[in-house]
């Protein structure tokens, strides 16, 4: 297993660099990211698309890492998401959301699955109100 805090510190800068592939070179192959339930991103072009819908959205995005855990076979990747909502349809408002995604990792040390959580109405209330 590689080192975990250089993992999520590289992981946190790669949320940084506006490159979606480095995030996703974070994940197995097959590997998946869900947000709140939602639909997962499954691969890593999956989840490189996702990840690039927050970066197209927030080009000024700056991700922090507040925190990181071990709990069982779980990671806890804690963090605060800052940006301007200026990209195509965005509403020029400047969001700061925390939330915290839950990894597994395969036997090569990749995520292999992160649940991701964040208060989805505080989110749309800072981007609306």
């Amino acid at each position: 297993m590689k080192d975990l805090t250089a993992l999520a510190t590289q992981y946190t800068a790669a949320w940084c660099s506006q490159n979606a592939a480095r995030v996703a070179g974070h994940a197995a192959e097959h590997g998946s990211l869900t947000i709140n339930g939602g639909t997962p991103a499954v691969g890593r072009a999956a989840i490189a698309e996702s990840a690039q819908s927050f970066m197209t959205a927030f080009p000024d995005l700056v991700v922090t890492m507040d925190s990181l855990s071990v709990h069982d076979d779980k990671t806890i990747y804690a963090w605060t998401l800052t940006g301007t909502h200026t990209g195509p349809g965005g509403t020029g408002r400047r969001v700061r959301i925390s939330g915290h995604e839950e990894w597994t990792f395969d036997t090569d040390g990749l995520i292999a699955h992160s649940l991701g959580f964040f208060d989805a109405a505080d989110y749309q209330r800072q981007l609306h109100s």
